[in-house]
């Protein structure tokens, strides 16, 4: 597999098509392999602010995986995976196609080397399309996995009653709640993501070697550091995001609303609810993401070079 991922990883010139079809691998990738690690995240960042004398629902990183695996039972962990991963094809597939479309038009010639600027701003073009999928998945998924055993029988069964629900009580506007916190995450954290992964497989490549030939480990080991560069600049934006996304209708006019009121109810510390968990699966999760891409483009380069 090493010897498979350093012979096929050649120079490429950006291909829109098969950036679609490596990053819908990659993404799908990312999801089995981290959103255990997500529903935790979502977990903390939502639970709400015990009032003075009591208890938080939870203490920690490994107290929320206790009590979820205690109460729900692993499937607890994987709550919600349904629309991220019915979405991650197309929301990756876009993801990995914009940040080709925004090297490929930034280049003038195909085996051009970006800056780090102009690899920053590919990246930010990547999250902009990202954001049409993106933020009702990202809503349907918060609002599953904040759902809970201890508090009786769930509101939602599924995805597709959530969706419902939603359209039913404030139509195509509730589903895309949370639109603007996604683009406020995804933009500068795609151009840290995309840029940083970059920087790291160049940085790993030999002396006057091509960086796209990095072996299994290195794919593997660039992917996860990528992933803990995304999540530092996505985590507080992400918080805002998660919060407005799961509240009752009604409860923040907007993303500055929420952003005043979480400041002066908790702290900036309150922007970092879920740093544990996020970099647990910053790492495999992005790991994975890369190196099912990397493959992908190898063996397409392999079997459709003229696709």
């Amino acid at each position: 597999m090493e010897d498979q991922v350093e012979k096929l990883n050649k120079k490429r010139a950006p291909n829109l098509v098969k950036d679609f079809i490596a990053g819908g691998v990659g993404g799908s990738c990312s999801v089995l392999s981290g959103h255990p690690f997500d529903t935790i995240k979502v977990r903390i960042q939502t639970m709400p602010k015990p009032r003075l004398g009591e208890k938080p629902i939870y203490t920690g990183t490994f107290d929320c995986v206790i009590k979820t695996v205690k109460l729900e039972g692993f499937t607890g962990l994987y709550k919600g995976m349904g629309a991220p991963l019915v979405g991650v094809a197309p929301i990756f597939a876009l993801m990995f196609m914009g940040f080709g479309f925004g090297k490929k038009i930034q280049q003038n010639d195909p085996d051009e080397e970006l800056t780090n600027a102009q690899l920053g701003i590919a990246g930010g073009v990547a999250g902009v399309l990202t954001t049409v999928v993106m933020a009702p998945g990202e809503r349907i998924k918060c609002i599953l996995q904040v759902q809970q055993a201890a508090t009786g029988p769930p509101k939602y069964k599924g995805p597709v009653d959530v969706v419902q629900s939603l359209y039913r009580t404030g139509g195509i506007r509730s589903i895309y709640r949370g639109t603007c916190a996604t683009l406020l995450r995804d933009i500068p954290a795609n151009a840290a993501y995309f840029t940083s992964y970059e920087i790291i497989k160049r940085n790993m490549a030999p002396a006057g070697g091509d960086p796209s030939q990095l072996s299994l480990g290195r794919t593997l080991l660039a992917g996860g550091l990528a992933g803990i560069c995304n999540w530092v600049v996505a985590l507080p934006p992400d918080v805002i995001k998660s919060r407005l996304q799961t509240a009752p209708d009604g409860t923040y006019n907007g993303v500055r609303d929420l952003f005043r009121h979480l400041l002066k109810e908790e702290g900036p510390k309150a922007l970092f609810r879920g740093f544990v968990p996020t970099m647990l699966r910053a790492v495999p999760a992005n790991a994975c993401c890369f190196l099912g891409y990397e493959v992908t483009m190898s063996s397409l380069d392999k079997f459709l070079p003229n696709l």
